[in-house]
């Protein structure tokens, strides 16, 4: 009123109540529509689209003149919608909550409560009946813990320990020391088929396509500048067939990436077989001999090496069993037809308690795979950061024919000097503290990144996390081992050794065990 005087006499003529559009998480709609040519979406801004216009605005108008989004927005990407997001009756109910909650406590692993149990793997009951407490990914019901006898699978939310903290850490340690088995049904299962599929996942990955059948390679999507837009595994099934793995979450960004990156002379079909396949992970020591007890096939590393797929049977079943692991211990993956995947895990179960076999949920997968420092997609790396930021240029096969897309500016950026920003892992000296993401970054007192992805490390003693370092100058292993630094956390400040190598297993011996 003291800008402008004469407000204060003016009054209110009408008060004007119009209709506002909102979305099922309360984020905006934005970018490159999925399967659409060159249409781009902003819209969706659940009572904040004069405030956020103009930031908004110009976001839009880089996306759609460079074709790259000019800042990490994945949060409001439409690509993170699915289908099931379009049903009235979930729209309806989870928009009451989703509102509902904007101003009240956003607790660490926040659960929704509405509109619930839109897909459910075929052994929801059978995980139920184990005790799990499911959490809600791209619709998915998904074991993230497992109570113990006589705790209920409920969340008490805190800042700090919740109260799953002690199921995860035997989780955690019966993984590490034992076996353990994850129910991932919900990764994203793409089939790519045709002719021509060997020559397209070559233009489009980092990695070598062109191998052996049976052979399995980890690998990213670049977009022209070198950032990552998808981080997953490819299995060649036969001559032209691959079978791609990536995270639930991602179904419509990695689909839609495929397809638009599809040459169109170019023969090649892209399915997608999420539902079609049940998917139990065994991690763990014991895992070889859990499954050598269960199936006729030699699971030893001279006949079945990590990084390879084989066909086995599991009683009357068949099933593809995939060695990898996202856990940094020895393991398998089991791709099972979804009408099969009941009895196997049935015969799976059993023969488990001879070998010390746990649940496990998402939550202790979490923690393993910040232990090993693994990456995770949208959270430690997306379109922004390039693949030697985020310490993956190991994929990368730079002399592949016909090379891939972002390849120049990856070798622009390794011919060009040092890097200014890496990936880098780091441990809490004091064992009390959680991280959560975010929490700033110090070397010698100051500040130099964020932390991205957090998880309390059992076997090394305290919270992990990863966080990129920055320096004009330069990130060299040097300038990393010489600082000394600190990590924020609810105003108090933590010392923390840091490292560009996983602080646990650094040569993986126990992955190729």
């Amino acid at each position: 009123m003291g800008r402008l005087p004469i407000l204060l006499d003016t009054g209110i003529r009408q008060l004007f109540c119009g209709p506002e559009s909102f979305t099922p998480d309360h984020n905006y709609l934005m970018g490159r529509a999925p399967f659409k040519e060159n249409l781009y979406v902003a819209c969706g801004f659940n009572s904040l689209g004069i405030l956020s216009g103009g930031g908004a605005g110009n976001v839009m108008a880089q996306w759609i003149n460079d074709g790259i989004q000019p800042m990490d927005i994945w949060d409001v990407d439409i690509r993170r919608v699915q289908p099931f997001h379009n049903n009235k009756s979930f729209v309806v109910d989870r928009i009451y909550e989703s509102l509902g909650i904007a101003y009240q406590m956003h607790w660490p692993n926040r659960q929704w409560d509405s509109a619930r149990n839109v897909k459910q793997s075929i052994l929801h009951d059978r995980l139920a009946a184990a005790g799990a407490c499911f959490g809600e990914s791209a619709g998915w019901e998904r074991p993230n813990w497992y109570a113990l006898a006589g705790q209920k699978a409920e969340y008490e939310y805190d800042f700090g320990r919740q109260n799953w903290f002690d199921n995860n850490r035997e989780e955690h340690v019966a993984v590490r020391e034992a076996v353990g088995v994850f129910e991932q049904s919900s990764f994203t299962k793409l089939l790519i088929q045709g002719r021509d599929t060997c020559s397209v996942l070559n233009q489009i990955a980092t990695a070598e396509m062109d191998v052996m059948i049976g052979k399995v390679v980890y690998t990213q999507f670049l977009n022209r500048c070198g950032g990552v837009e998808a981080d997953l595994t490819v299995t060649r099934l036969a001559q032209d067939c691959y079978l791609l793995v990536t995270a639930a979450f991602t179904q419509t960004h990695v689909h839609a990436w495929i397809h638009e990156n599809i040459p169109v002379d170019a023969f090649c079909l892209v399915t997608d077989v999420t539902g079609s396949y049940a998917m139990l992970s065994v991690q763990g020591p014991n895992s070889r001999a859990l499954l050598s007890s269960i199936s006729s096939t030699d699971f030893s590393n001279t006949h079945f090496p990590f990084g390879t797929m084989k066909n086995v049977e599991i009683g009357y079943q068949n099933a593809m069993a995939i060695r990898l692991s996202y856990t940094g211990e020895l393991g398998w993956e089991l791709y099972i037809p979804t009408e099969m995947a009941l009895p196997v895990y049935d015969q799976l179960i059993a023969s488990g308690k001879e070998h010390g076999l746990k649940h496990c949920g998402y939550h202790t997968l979490n923690t393993l795979r910040i232990e090993k420092a693994y990456r995770e997609w949208a959270h430690d790396m997306g379109p922004l950061e390039t693949l030697l930021e985020a310490g993956l240029g190991f994929t990368a096969a730079w002399d592949k024919a016909g090379g891939f897309i972002g390849r120049d500016a990856l070798v622009a950026q390794r011919d060009g000097g040092l890097l200014k920003r890496r990936l880098v892992q780091f441990l809490l000296d004091d064992p009390e503290p959680i991280l959560a993401r975010n929490e700033s970054i110090l070397r010698d007192g100051e500040r130099v990144g964020y932390t991205m992805s957090s998880g309390y490390a059992h076997t090394l003693g305290a919270c992990a996390a990863l966080g990129y370092v920055n320096h004009e100058d330069g990130v060299t292993p040097d300038f990393i081992t010489e600082g000394s630094y600190t990590i924020e956390q609810a105003n108090r400040s933590y010392s923390a050794r840091a490292s560009l190598i996983p602080m646990y297993d650094p040569k993986s011996i126990r992955t190729r065990s």
